[in-house]
C-alpha cells in the first residue's frame, strides 16, 4: 500500500509541472493561474489603497511608458510562440509609488509598482528598463505559483499535496504573502536564487524586444553592487544572486539577448 501511494505521489507531482519560457526548465505548478491573478488582483489594489501613488508628471509617465513597452514585448514573444493563453487573464498595471525604498516588483497577471527609490540607480529609461523587464520576467515565469507550490508540497508529498490543494481552492493569504515575497527558511533559498538569475536571462530578452539596449543591464547592476558594498549579506544566506555572480550571468547571456535587440 504503501509502494503505491509513493508511486501515486510522484506521478501526481511529475504532472503536476509547466515549462518556464525561454528557459524550458520545469517548475513544479500546484496552484491555477486563476487563482494567483485573482490574489494578486486583490493584494494590489490593498497596496495602491494604502500608498502614495504618482498619477503624474515626467517620472510617473516614464514607468508607465516603459511598462507598456515591455508588455508589448512580452505578449510579441508569447504570439511567435503561439502561445496567448500564457498571459490569459492578465490585466497589467503600472504605478509608481511615493516609498524610499530601492524596490520594484511585478505581482501576477502584470500588477506592476516602481518605487521613487530605486529611480536614482536606474539614472534614465534603460536602467529603469532593467528594472521593470526584470520584474515582469518574475509574473511571467510564475514564480509566484511556484513558490506556493512549494509551499504546498513542503507539507506533503504527491498525493498528499493533491488533496491539500483540493480542500483548499483559495491560496491563504499567508501562502501568498509568502509566495510572493521572499522566503525565510534557507532549505528553499536555492529557489529564490534560481528565479531571480532566470528573471534576470528573462529580463534581458523583453528589454531588447522593447528597444533597450541589454547592455545597460551591466551599468545598472554595477551602480546597484557599488552602493550595496559590504553591507550585501553572504551570497549563501540570500535569496537573490551576488551582484557579482548576477553581472557574470548577465555577460554570458547578452549575446542571446543582442539578437533580440532592434532599437
Amino acid at each position: 500500500m504503501l509502494k503505491k501511494i509513493v508511486l501515486g505521489s510522484c506521478l501526481f507531482i511529475a504532472a503536476a509541472c509547466s515549462t518556464v519560457p525561454i528557459t524550458g526548465r520545469r517548475q513544479l505548478s500546484l496552484v491555477s493561474d486563476a487563482e494567483m491573478n485573482a490574489m494578486a488582483a486583490t493584494q494590489y489594489r490593498a497596496v495602491l489603497d494604502s500608498s502614495k501613488v504618482i498619477a503624474s508628471g515626467e517620472q510617473a509617465a516614464m514607468v508607465k511608458r516603459v511598462g507598456q513597452r515591455v508588455q508589448q514585448a512580452v505578449e510579441t514573444y508569447f504570439r511567435q510562440q503561439n502561445q496567448q493563453n500564457q498571459l490569459e487573464g492578465y490585466a497589467w498595471e503600472f504605478n509608481l509609488l511615493d516609498e524610499k525604498q530601492e524596490n520594484a516588483w511585478c505581482m501576477p497577471g502584470g500588477k506592476v509598482a516602481v518605487y521613487t527609490g530605486i529611480l536614482p540607480i536606474t539614472q534614465d529609461e534603460n536602467g529603469l528598463a532593467v528594472v521593470m523587464g526584470h520584474e515582469i520576467a518574475h509574473a511571467v515565469a510564475k514564480h509566484s505559483s511556484e513558490r506556493a507550490s512549494q509551499q504546498y508540497a513542503a507539507q506533503g508529498v504527491g498525493a498528499a499535496v493533491s488533496t491539500a490543494v483540493g480542500q483548499t481552492p483559495t491560496l491563504t493569504q499567508n501562502v501568498f504573502l509568502q509566495a510572493v515575497g521572499l522566503g525565510s527558511q534557507l532549505g528553499l533559498l536555492k529557489y529564490g536564487r534560481s528565479q531571480e538569475s532566470e528573471a534576470d536571462h528573462l529580463g534581458l530578452i523583453f528589454m531588447a524586444m522593447a528597444g533597450y539596449n541589454p547592455d545597460n543591464a551591466i551599468a545598472f547592476w554595477q551602480r546597484m553592487d557599488s552602493r550595496e558594498g559590504a553591507a550585501a549579506p553572504p551570497e549563501f544566506l540570500s535569496t537573490h544572486p551576488s551582484n557579482g555572480t548576477r553581472i557574470a550571468n548577465i555577460q554570458r547571456e547578452l549575446p542571446e539577448a543582442r539578437t533580440y535587440y532592434k532599437p
